[in-house]
């Protein structure tokens, strides 16, 4: 799970392995085998009309951003213990909320940063517009936060637990 504030991102020890992992490996096997890719569209010839050799070059790109974004995510990592149960929204916490106080409309989200989103559950970023309005909130709460279009929507938070994977 992760919690960024200001330059600081807070990392479970498993979050923390897990990116370390990813970047161990763009950096090191994943690096190599695209080099041998473009090395071996290169052979092909003429690179101005060499799919092949274009379409690697940019998965280049593409890994080679990911690798800066890891390090210097691990760069400012600081690893501690996912959030205690204590009825307040936090990072690293699944919240439940009802839309306009309605029951039966509901959400539950995992609010943390992308890098730890999970397919099992949706994840909202504590920097989007609702992680913001519900974050620091006690549980049974009202927040609001503003939609895309400009208009402001209103929330009842009724759970929030720490996210246990």
């Amino acid at each position: 799970m992760t919690q960024t504030s200001e330059n600081v991102t807070w990392l479970t020890q498993e979050a923390y392995d897990q990116l370390k992992a990813e970047l161990e490996h763009l950096s090191g096997p994943a690096r190599a085998e695209i080099t041998e890719k473009i090395a071996a569209a290169r052979e092909e010839g003429d690179l101005k009309e060499n799919a092949g050799y274009h379409a690697a070059k940019e998965e280049q790109g593409k890994q080679e951003l990911r690798v800066r974004q890891l390090t210097q995510l691990l760069q400012t990592a600081k690893v501690g213990e996912a959030p205690a149960a204590t009825g307040v929204v936090a990072p690293g916490m699944v919240v439940t909320i009802a839309f306009d106080g309605d029951p039966d409309d509901t959400l539950s989200f995992l609010l943390a940063s992308r890098e730890y989103a999970s397919s099992d559950i949706e994840t909202y970023s504590p920097q989007s517009p609702l992680g913001t309005g519900v974050n620091g909130k006690k549980v049974g709460a009202e927040a609001e936060y503003e939609l895309p279009n400009g208009k402001k929507a209103a929330v009842k938070i009724l759970d929030a637990k720490p996210y246990t994977g």
